[in-house]
C-alpha cells in the first residue's frame, strides 16, 4: 500500500488457521488486470501455484498502483483493473482450474481526495452523479448497499493529523498515513458501529462471490478493537486471513515485540513473515553467515509455520523509496526463494507485477518471474515435498544443508565457490540405490555407501528429489 507466537486455539475457535491455510504457493498478481490473471489461469495453474492474491477489488480511480490502495467505496468493485463482472469471471475460471483466489482488502482508511475536495464524504457527489446517470451498470457491479446515498461522512472518521511517532502504537493506529510535502494523509476510519458493519457487509459480500482469503492491507494500522469487531468468525471461517505488519526483525526487535506479536497473540490470523525476510536478509549479506537460517523460528527470527507468509520481496520494497534499501541482489533473492520453497514451514508468495514503465523503476525485474523456469521447478519441488518432515543437516559461513524425510535435500551456497558437505547415512535416513534429482539442474545423485558427499555450485541452490 501507500506509506506509504501463541496460538491461543480455544479463544479463536472458528477462525482461520491451519486448515485452511495450507502450504500451497500464492502467486501475488500485483497491479494484474483481473482479465489478464483470467486470461492466464490454465498457465498459472499448470506453473504449480494454487492460489492467487489478486488487487484490492471495491471502486478506485486512477491509473496509479498505489490508488488500488485509496477506497472511493466499498460498496462496489470498479477500477481500472477491473470490475465486479470481471472479478466473478475470474472466480470462475480459476476455480475450473483448481485455483483458489484471495483479496487485497483495505479497510484502514479511505482515499485521499484534498486535493479536489474539503469534505469527507465517501464516495462524494461527484461519484454518486455517476452512479445515478449510469445506474445499470454501477447496479451490476454493487456489492451491497444503497448507491443512491453516500456511504461514509466527516463522523466517521478520526481527526486529521499525520503519524509522528511510528514506535508509538497509539500514534500509528489512530492518526494518519502522510506523504511529504504538507500531504494531510489517508483519512483514517473511526472503527463506530456504522463503519464497521460496512466493512462486514463488504467482506461478506466477497467471501459470497467465491474469494477464500483476506490479505489485510496495513493492519499495522488498526487497533485490536478494529480487528476485532470487523473480522467476525463469521467472516473468518473456512478463510486464509493474513496481516501486513512491516517489521524490521523479529523477537527483541520493536516493531516486532510492539505490533506483529501482539496481532498474532490477539487474534488466529497469519502474517507476513518479516522476521524470516529479515534473516534472510541478514544471511546473504556480505558478511552473514547461512547458519541465521539453520532453525530462526527457535530464536524467534521466524514465524511459527502455520501463522508465516513467507517472501523474498513485497509489493511495497520496490515501490516505495522508504523500503528499496531491502531489494536483494537477483541471485540471493534466487537461492532466498529455494529456502523457502525447499523448506518445510510457511506458505510462500511470489510477487510478479504488471506496472506501467514510469512506475516501474527495475525495468520488468518481477514481471515474469512468476513462470521463470527456475521459479516453476522450485514450485515442483515444493509441492511434492508437501506433508513431508524436515531435518536440518548442516550450516556454515556459506552452505546451508536440509533435507525433507528420505523424498528430498537442499543445499543452498551464496558463496563464490563450490561447497561440499558429506553426509552419513547411518545417521541421516536416504533411499539408498535410487536416483535423487536435482529439479533446478537436471544432474543426478545416487546414494550407494554410507559416506555421500553432495557439492553444492557457487551461488546456487540443488533441490534434490527422490
Amino acid at each position: 500500500m501507500f506509506k506509504k507466537p501463541l496460538l491461543l486455539a480455544a479463544a479463536f475457535a472458528g477462525c482461520a488457521l491451519s486448515s485452511t491455510a495450507s502450504a500451497d504457493v500464492i502467486l501475488h498478481a500485483f497491479n494484474w488486470k483481473y482479465s489478464d490473471i483470467t486470461a492466464n489461469a490454465s498457465a498459472i495453474a499448470q506453473a504449480g501455484y494454487k492460489k492467487v492474491l489478486i488487487a484490492p477489488a471495491m471502486k478506485s480511480s486512477g491509473n496509479e498502483w498505489w490508488a488500488r490502495y485509496q477506497p472511493q467505496d466499498l460498496r462496489l468493485i470498479d477500477s481500472e483493473l477491473g470490475n465486479k463482472e470481471d472479478l466473478e469471471k475470474l472466480i470462475a475460471v480459476m476455480k475450473k482450474n483448481g485455483i483458489e483466489v484471495y483479496a487485497d482488502v483495505v479497510l484502514n482508511h479511505m482515499a485521499n481526495e484534498s486535493w479536489k475536495r474539503a469534505d469527507l464524504n465517501y464516495p462524494g457527489k461527484a461519484l454518486l452523479d455517476q452512479y445515478k446517470n449510469n445506474a445499470e451498470y454501477f447496479e451490476r457491479q454493487k456489492l451491497f448497499g444503497d448507491l443512491s446515498k453516500g456511504l461514509f461522512s466527516s463522523n466517521d472518521f478520526h481527526p486529521a493529523g499525520c503519524i509522528s511517532d511510528w514506535d508509538n502504537p497509539g500514534n500509528v493506529q489512530y492518526w494518519r498515513l502522510c506523504g511529504t510535502d504538507g500531504d494531510t494523509g489517508l483519512p483514517d476510519l473511526d472503527p463506530n458501529h456504522w463503519v464497521v458493519d460496512q466493512q462486514r457487509q463488504y467482506l461478506k459480500a466477497l467471501k459470497a462471490m467465491g474469494i477464500k482469503g483476506f490479505r489485510i492491507d496495513a493492519v499495522k494500522h488498526m487497533s485490536q478493537y478494529q480487528i476485532d469487531q470487523i473480522f467476525t468468525n463469521e467472516i473468518t471461517q473456512g478463510m486464509h486471513v493474513f496481516g501486513e505488519v512491516i517489521t524490521s526483525g523479529g523477537k527483541g526487535n520493536s516493531s516486532f515485540d510492539k505490533f506483529l506479536a501482539p496481532y498474532l497473540n490477539n487474534t488466529a490470523h497469519g502474517a507476513y513473515d518479516f522476521p524470516l525476510f529479515a534473516s534472510m536478509r541478514a544471511a546473504f549479506s556480505y558478511n552473514g553467515s547461512m547458519q541465521l537460517l539453520h532453525d530462526p523460528e527457535a530464536y524467534g527470527q521466524a514465524l511459527s509455520s502455520q501463522r508465516a507468509v513467507t517472501f523474498t520481496i513485497t509489493h511495497d520494497i520496490p515501490t516505495n523509496k522508504g523500503f528499496r534499501y531491502q531489494i536483494m541482489d537477483p541471485t540471493d533473492e534466487k537461492l532466498a526463494y529455494s529456502y523457502i520453497m525447499g523448506r518445510d514451514g510457511g506458505t510462500p508468495l511470489v510477487y510478479s507485477d504488471e506496472l506501467p514503465d514510469h512506475e516501474d523503476a527495475d525495468h520488468g525485474r518481477w514481471a515474469d518471474v512468476w513462470n521463470r523456469s527456475e521459479m516453476v521447478k522450485m514450485i515442483s519441488f515444493h509441492n511434492a515435498m508437501q506433508g513431508k518432515t524436515m531435518e536440518m543437516m548442516h550450516s556454515d559461513q556459506c552452505l546451508v544443508v536440509f533435507k525433507r524425510e528420505k523424498a528430498g535435500l537442499v543445499g543452498i551456497n551464496k558463496c563464490g565457490t563450490d561447497k561440499s558437505y558429506t553426509i552419513d547415512t547411518n545417521r541421516y535416513e536416504f533411499n539408498w540405490y535410487q536416483p535423487y534429482q536435482d529439479v533446478l539442474s537436471g544432474h543426478v545423485e545416487t546414494i550407494n555407501s554410507r559416506y555421500h558427499t553432495v557439492t553444492v555450485p557457487a551461488r546456487s541452490a540443488i533441490m534434490l528429489k527422490n
